[in-house]
């Protein structure tokens, strides 16, 4: 027997349908996910039992360089040992950065012992210490995000709010390259590495001013504070040149050079940047006023298709600032004093760092789906 379907049937059946689907969607993902968090209880319940079929003397070891200061770091000391004997590494060299040394020298002295891996535990301060000891050698660079800005995390897409997953990745993950910058606030001055955003003017001055207190409750909306008490304010005369040849004069609140250009909520300060193009972003920011202010940060929301507003940008490999007067100077959102005179240049390819393998991306999203 035909049974003849009018039009409110087979609405009836294509909802069904789409509901079927979706219902089966749902548990698939919640299936992955509980079998990705059953996977991360084992780790834990099966850490104090060693592979036997590991010969210890040709396990992978790791080195952590662990900011103390940032929440929950000694936890996650612990939890990385445990994982690290799940997965049948040597237990791995613990060092942790100092007023004296945010994480070059511990670095430096992880490299010398051979390591496989260098993850730095902390915020960008950390990473750019790290960073700066790894620059030039074959060693991975893995990042364990627990700061306010984490924002080299940010520009190569690692998970920021797990940390167990961030650890995963840096000792299975992918290599990659990517360009570092390297800056100097003397002319005759030592060489300083820095990986994300290196700045002169405005934005250096915010940082300096930022309250600590204020930022450990308010996580980067402390900036934002900092930022509105600093935007009246007088520019400044420099003269740029870029990639010794082409020169500009001009009054500005800021000049600022990028290796990447993604910020906190998504916003994209130097959109054409590009990790790894052997390249320098160098972004001048010239308000007059107020009302020019609000030009500012439309263009960077807008993106793209609204650059111009109060902003110019140009690309090279290397740039020289001088400032007829002292201003303040940031690497990676640190501030590191006042200076009249900036360079910057890139360092192609000098930077090996680990990313998520597609199938860890995979499990990632699944355990996004947990309920």
């Amino acid at each position: 027997m035909i049974v003849e379907l009018d039009t409110v049937g087979w609405l009836i059946v294509i909802v069904g349908l789409v509901l079927t689907l979706l219902i089966t969607f749902f548990l698939g993902a919640r299936v992955g996910a509980r079998r990705t968090l059953r996977r991360n209880r084992e780790i834990i319940l099966a850490a104090d039992t060693p592979d036997p079929g590991v010969n210890p003397a040709h396990r992978y070891r790791a080195a952590l360089i662990i900011n103390p200061t940032k929440t929950d770091a000694r936890e996650f000391a612990s939890t990385a040992e445990a994982i690290c004997r799940y997965e049948g590494w040597a237990p791995p060299l613990v060092l942790e950065t100092t007023l004296e040394d945010p994480g070059e020298k511990a670095a430096a002295a992880a490299l010398d012992e051979g390591v496989d891996v260098v993850i730095a535990a902390g915020g960008d301060g950390t990473v750019r210490a790290v960073a700066a000891a790894l620059a030039g050698t074959s060693t991975p660079l893995g990042i364990v995000p627990l700061g306010t800005g984490n924002l080299l995390a940010r520009n190569i897409d690692l998970v920021l709010d797990k940390t167990e997953w961030a650890l995963r990745i840096a000792l299975w993950g992918r290599n990659r390259s990517i360009d570092v910058g390297q800056a100097r606030i003397a002319e005759d001055g030592p060489t300083h590495v820095f990986t994300v955003i290196t700045g002169l003017g405005f934005d250096a001055a915010v940082m300096a001013d930022t309250n600590s207190e204020l930022k450990t409750k308010l996580g980067w909306l402390a900036y934002v504070e900092a930022g509105s008490r600093k935007l009246v304010g007088k520019p400044s005369h420099v003269k740029i040149t870029f990639d010794d040849d082409y020169r500009v004069s001009a009054r500005v609140r800021s000049v600022l050079g990028g290796n990447c250009g993604k910020l906190q909520g998504g916003i994209q300060l130097m959109p054409d940047a590009v990790i790894d193009d052997g390249l320098l972003d160098v972004l001048i920011v010239s308000p007059k006023n107020l009302g020019q202010w609000v030009g500012v940060v439309a263009s960077v929301i807008g993106g793209k298709s609204s650059r111009g507003l109060h902003t110019e940008s140009r690309r090279c490999q290397k740039v020289v600032i001088e400032s007829h007067d002292e201003v303040d100077v940031q690497f990676d959102g640190d501030p590191v004093g006042r200076s009249s005179y900036l360079a910057m240049q890139v360092l192609p390819s000098a930077l090996t760092v680990r990313v998520p393998t597609t199938e860890q991306r995979k499990q990632i999203r699944a355990a996004a789906w947990a309920v």
